[in-house]
C-alpha cells in the first residue's frame, strides 16, 4: 500500500459495488480517496478502514447545499485532482406507469449532481493546474432498454455533457471522459432469474458479465495514463453494441 499520496480524488457513490472497486484501485496508484456515500454507513466505514489515507464524505447529492458542502470541504483540503461521478440510481418500470417523482429523483441524482459537481470542483482543479473528471454512464445510454427510459436518458445525457465539458475545460488542462459499463456483477444482477441472465449473456461476445474491477481498472487507466484523451466515452461491456 502507498504511504504517500500526491493526488486527491473524490468518488461519488464510492462505497457501492463499482464505487468501492474504484476507490480501492485509485488508492493503489497514489490517490488519497474521498469516499462519498449517503446511507450505507456501516459499509462505508468498513471500506474506509481497508483503504489507507481515505476519508469519508456523507452527503445527499440531490441537495445543492450538500454539494456545496463537499466543495467547501475539498477547498479546505487544498483542492482536488480527480472527480469520479459514479453515484446513480434507477427507477425502472414501463414508461406509461412511471411517475413524475421517479423522473425528478433520477434526474436530480444522476444528472444534476454530475453537472453541479463538475461545475464547482473544476474551479478547484484549475487552481492546481488541471485535473481529470470521469463520469460513469452505461451501455443503456446508447442502446436503450425496456423499462429504463429515465435511467437510459440520464446516462445518454451525461455522455453528451462529457463532450461539451471537455471542450470548455481543455483550456484549463482538465480532461473529461466517461466510462459506459455494460452488465456488471452486482447484487442487482445476482438477483436476476437465470433465464434473464442467459439472455443477457447471449448479447455479450465475451460470454460473461463484467466485474466492478473491470470498471475500476479503466478508471485507473484514464486517471493515471490517458493524458491525451478527452471528450470520449470508453466502453467496458465485453463487446456488446457500443463497444466497437
Amino acid at each position: 500500500m502507498n504511504t504517500q499520496f500526491d493526488k486527491l480524488a473524490l468518488v461519488t457513490g464510492g462505497a457501492g459495488g463499482i464505487g468501492s472497486a474504484i476507490s480501492k484501485e485509485l488508492s493503489k496508484f497514489g490517490y488519497r480517496v474521498g469516499i462519498h456515500y449517503n446511507s450505507s454507513d456501516l459499509t462505508a466505514k468498513k471500506l474506509h478502514e481497508t483503504i489507507e489515507g481515505s476519508f469519508l464524505i456523507k452527503a445527499n447529492l440531490t441537495e445543492i447545499s450538500e454539494l456545496d458542502r463537499i466543495h467547501d470541504l475539498l477547498k479546505e483540503m487544498g483542492g482536488i485532482d480527480l472527480l469520479v461521478n459514479n453515484a446513480g440510481i434507477t427507477a425502472d418500470g414501463p414508461l406509461m406507469r412511471q411517475k413524475i417523482e421517479d423522473f425528478d429523483s433520477v434526474i436530480a441524482l444522476n444528472m444534476r449532481s454530475t453537472w453541479y459537481l463538475t461545475k464547482k470542483l473544476s474551479r478547484l482543479m484549475i487552481k492546481r493546474g488541471g485535473g481529470k473528471i470521469i463520469n460513469i454512464t452505461s451501455v443503456i445510454g446508447l442502446t436503450g432498454n425496456y423499462g429504463q427510459s429515465i435511467y437510459g436518458m440520464t446516462k445518454a445525457a451525461i455522455d453528451n455533457f462529457t463532450k461539451s465539458a471537455a471542450l470548455e475545460l481543455a483550456d484549463y488542462n482538465i480532461l473529461v471522459n466517461s466510462i459506459a459499463p455494460g452488465f456488471i456483477e452486482t447484487p442487482m444482477t445476482e438477483s436476476l432469474p437465470q433465464e434473464i441472465k442467459n439472455k443477457v449473456l447471449e448479447k455479450i461476445p465475451l460470454k460473461r458479465l463484467g466485474t466492478p474491477h473491470d470498471v475500476a481498472t479503466m478508471v485507473r487507466f484514464i486517471a493515471t495514463e490517458a493524458n491525451y484523451s478527452t471528450g470520449n466515452t470508453f466502453h467496458v461491456n465485453g463487446g456488446m453494441h457500443g463497444g466497437h
